[in-house]
């Protein structure tokens, strides 16, 4: 029914070390307590899906990756972790149905896709024609030609964002320095 014979060459056993650090990243991410912990395994995972941009010979996306998102994006979430604070509530340990039913529902998901890719037969030669020779060149041409509006506005978002993490920080300290500060007005009175 379905042909499970798998090739091993350099290029199956990279991918599947980086699918590995992928998928314990983004496991780890769901599973440690600490922010700062959650977000090294982001970083983590980020820097694996980078190579697997490279696998795929996406080189300029590669470096995007590991410039935008295991940097920029992860230096941002600490920063919002420091401005902010956290108190770290101990919980008793108890049984956790929902990652049971969770860790169910992702392998019969795995089970499915497995089985529809095995199941599709995907065409050998590119239909239109060769790929372009210099793909950081063409990726640039299509976000500043045709893509122009959506990139700025993704850069105004992320701009806003960031200020709105700012006024938030601020303004949980600003309501934290009136509660610490009420008590001993009173006692001064």
């Amino acid at each position: 029914m379905f042909d499970l014979s798998f090739v091993w060459n350099g290029h199956s056993i990279l991918f599947l070390i980086l699918a590995v650090c992928i998928i314990s990243g983004a496991v780890f991410m769901l599973n440690f307590s600490k922010i700062i912990h959650m977000v090294v395994s982001l970083a983590f995972t980020f820097i694996g899906l980078a190579g697997v941009y490279v696998l795929l010979e996406a080189e300029f996306v590669a470096t995007v990756q590991i410039l935008v998102y295991a940097g920029a994006i992860s230096i941002l979430m600490i920063f919002g972790i420091m401005m902010t604070k956290h108190d770290q509530l101990e919980e008793e340990p108890r049984i956790q149905w929902k990652g049971v039913f969770a860790a169910v529902g992702c392998l019969a998901l795995f089970v499915a896709i497995f089985f529809a890719i095995r199941s599709t037969s995907f065409p050998t030669a590119p239909a239109t024609g060769p790929l372009a020779e210099d793909n950081t060149l063409e990726l640039g041409k299509q976000i500043f030609t045709a893509h122009v509006i959506p990139f700025e506005l993704l850069s105004v978002l992320l701009t806003v964002a960031f200020i709105g993490a700012i006024v938030v920080a601020k303004h949980e300290d600003a309501e934290e320095s009136e509660v610490v500060s009420s008590p001993s007005q009173k006692e001064a009175e």
